[in-house]
């Protein structure tokens, strides 16, 4: 990226501890309409792209309908085809509708889930440095080493489309 570009400033989503996900102080960034959507193999395209930037052990899905969250590891999800509704934050977040080119970045500890797909929605997930990820559901007895787990997490060195000099960093306060 040269220094004539631009940035796609992310959106930012903030979700406290709702005493059964411990959500995060760092907000969720959901950057619109920043991936290439051409006809193709974007998959591999966005898997590429985010290897370079050091957000690997990446894998093809949807997103699981069920709430969950990481305590091991951030993740970002780039949709690479369709639309769905994802609710975060847990029961009382918000539910925000995603599209082909957009791309998601869900801080550790951030509850997640699919409340609506289109048949054809599809997804990369990756993590920073190929981090291995945990799913925790907010059972019982998750708390508090989760929150210990999630508290020791460094910040990513890259920002998973734009690299060291992204939006993640800043906004991230690393």
């Amino acid at each position: 990226m040269t220094k004539q570009q631009k940035f796609v400033e992310p959106e930012q989503f903030s979700f406290k501890d709702d005493g059964v996900f411990p959500n995060s102080v760092l907000p969720l960034l959901l950057y619109r309409q920043v991936l290439a959507t051409e006809p193709g193999d974007g998959a591999s395209v966005l898997e590429q792209r985010l290897a370079e930037n050091d957000w690997c052990n990446s894998w093809r899905d949807g997103v699981y309908p069920f709430t969950h969250y990481h305590s091991t590891t951030h993740e970002v999800l780039g949709i690479y085809c369709g639309s769905a509704t994802l609710r975060i934050g847990g029961e009382h977040g918000k539910d925000v509708e995603v599209h082909a080119g957009d791309l998601v970045v869900i801080p550790a500890g951030v509850a997640h889930q699919n409340i609506g797909a289109g048949e054809d929605f599809a997804v990369v997930g990756a993590y920073p440095d190929g981090r291995d990820w945990d799913l925790l559901r907010g059972r019982p007895g998750e708390r508090p080493t989760a929150d210990r787990t999630i508290a020791a997490l460094p910040i990513p060195d890259n920002d998973p489309i734009y690299g060291a000099e992204g939006p993640l960093r800043r906004i991230w306060k690393a």
